[in-house]
């Protein structure tokens, strides 16, 4: 399973973005970047730099490597419409960020590592390939003998209401959800802008 593997609060101090969901990469203690020159004043990012700090940020996000992230960019440049829209819902149709975005992980690392380990079911199938790409239509549920667990047991006590996103739907009970229809640009809140990642890749 190919990740990023390296220092976390770093990635987050020279995005000056909290690229990962756990609460202790969301607010650095320094506000200055890493390194022995961090305190020092920072020069002013050209156009370039933007651009790719941008890129870095949805990349570290999703949890996709450089390689992965530029693919992704390939299939929405091939597809119909605004080629920022299609990245972006790309990158939410992966069962991984589905399996987080109806709270049955805490993390999309999380979610990534129990995709892996087959504790997940696609339409009755076990999928154990995180970047799977969902259609509407498709039901993601937990195995039976995986509910148990006490991952999932705290999911539920943390999951409030039935209806995560406006393109997912979930079943508590069941410990399964739906992936309704894929998402439009406007209903994903994340704060990035895709428009400066297709400029880099553009060039």
């Amino acid at each position: 399973m190919a990740r990023y593997t390296g220092p976390r609060s770093k990635i987050c101090r020279r995005l000056e973005f909290a690229a990962f969901e756990s609460p202790k990469f969301g607010n650095p203690r320094k506000n200055y970047p890493p390194g022995q020159h961090g305190m020092s004043r920072r020069r002013k990012l050209s156009n370039y730099g933007i651009q790719l700090r941008e890129k870095q940020r949805m990349k570290y996000l999703y949890e996709v490597l450089e390689k992965q992230f530029r693919n992704y960019y390939k299939k929405a440049q091939s597809k119909s419409g605004p080629t920022g829209e299609n990245l972006v819902i790309l990158l939410e149709s992966r069962l991984d960020n589905s399996i987080y975005r109806m709270g049955l992980a805490s993390t999309r690392r999380s979610a990534r590592q129990l995709v892996v380990h087959k504790h997940f079911l696609v339409n009755n199938r076990v999928v154990n390939i995180p970047s799977f790409q969902l259609s509407p239509g498709d039901v993601v549920s937990v195995r039976d003998k995986s509910k148990k667990m006490e991952v999932f047991q705290e999911s539920l006590r943390r999951i409030k209401g039935d209806n995560p996103t406006d393109w997912l739907s979930l079943n508590k009970a069941k410990l399964s959800g739906s992936f309704i229809s894929y998402p439009e640009r406007a209903q994903v809140e994340e704060p990035f802008d895709e428009q400066l990642v297709i400029e880099l890749y553009s060039k």
